[in-house]
């Protein structure tokens, strides 16, 4: 695996929207790095993104700053799946190594989540009380990824496999009350690829589709309210989340998944909202748009 990087007159646009946003609002723009998956820290201050294998900090209340890189020790070079600890102190990261680590957010020495299991393990939730983690487990790229729940420790524990059924599951998250894991699945599809939303209760139940629809949906994400959600809309008969489509993110209220409040369109896919970008009061959201001037 390798970081990915922006093609010629392409540009990461980090964007924000919202139940009050009609059109994202641009917060921050780069033509010399390409930056993914925004996190909004616990203090509303701080959005966390990866790019070239790092992870940065841009001040919300002044974007024309930049980006800050943290400097972690020993962490090998990261993904796109990167997740707030509920301390607000932390963040746990999945690197390239196929390994889920934890480290403070000002930067040092980091631990290793998940044990020398020869599978490759793919960081999307933390419970709400900071014990668990909820991992997309891969045997191999070869096969579908498994919904895997392990204790927050140094070096793993026990884990967990959910049954979710047949096809590849993705983005596993925590309901903010703790009872559900939110997750894309392409067990209700049709077709090959055909992801859509679902949810599936803390320690395992039956498989509950939230949305039916003819767009390949991933990776929901509830804001701390528990009001409102967000999620990308992939064309369909998209396989995976790839890079560089047209695609849709969208807003729903929890009480109404087939009915869109916000639509926003926009050139990008992976990397746009593959981890949960909501801001601490639910008001807003942040995820990167990468368009190319032609």
């Amino acid at each position: 695996m390798t970081f990915r990087a922006l093609a010629p007159g392409q540009r990461s646009s980090v964007l924000l929207g919202g139940p009050h946003d009609d059109a994202p609002v641009l917060l921050f723009e780069t033509d010399e790095l390409l930056i993914e998956a925004p996190n909004w820290s616990l203090d509303g201050r701080t959005l966390y993104l990866n790019g070239n294998g790092r992870l940065w900090a841009i001040t919300v209340d002044d974007p024309t700053a930049g980006l800050t890189p943290i400097e972690f020790h020993g962490l090998p070079e990261l993904n796109n799946d990167h997740v707030l600890d509920p301390d607000g102190e932390h963040i746990l990261l999945s690197a390239m190594d196929g390994h889920i680590y934890r480290g403070a957010l000002t930067g040092g020495p980091v631990t290793k989540l998940t044990a020398d299991d020869d599978r490759w393990h793919f960081l999307h939730g933390v419970s709400p009380d900071g014990t668990r983690i909820a991992y997309v487990e891969l045997e191999g790229f070869e096969h579908p990824g498994r919904l895997a729940i392990a204790p927050a420790v140094e070096g793993g524990g026990p884990v967990t496999v959910l049954d979710t059924g047949d096809g590849h599951l993705d983005g596993p998250e925590w309901s903010p009350d703790g009872r559900w894991l939110l997750c894309n699945t392409e067990h209700f599809g049709t077709a090959p690829g055909h992801a859509q939303l679902a949810r599936i209760p803390d320690g395992g139940g039956e498989l509950e589709q939230l949305v039916v629809s003819d767009t390949v949906d991933w990776f929901p994400h509830p804001s701390p309210d528990a009001r409102l959600a967000s999620y990308i809309a992939f064309p369909a008969g998209t396989i995976g989340h790839p890079a560089d489509l047209d695609v849709e993110v969208r807003l729903v209220s929890t009480d109404d998944w087939a009915t869109p409040l916000r639509r926003y369109p926009l050139f990008g896919g992976q990397g746009t909202l593959n981890v949960n970008g909501w801001a601490p009061d639910s008001s807003r959201f942040a995820f990167v748009a990468y368009p190319i001037t032609r």
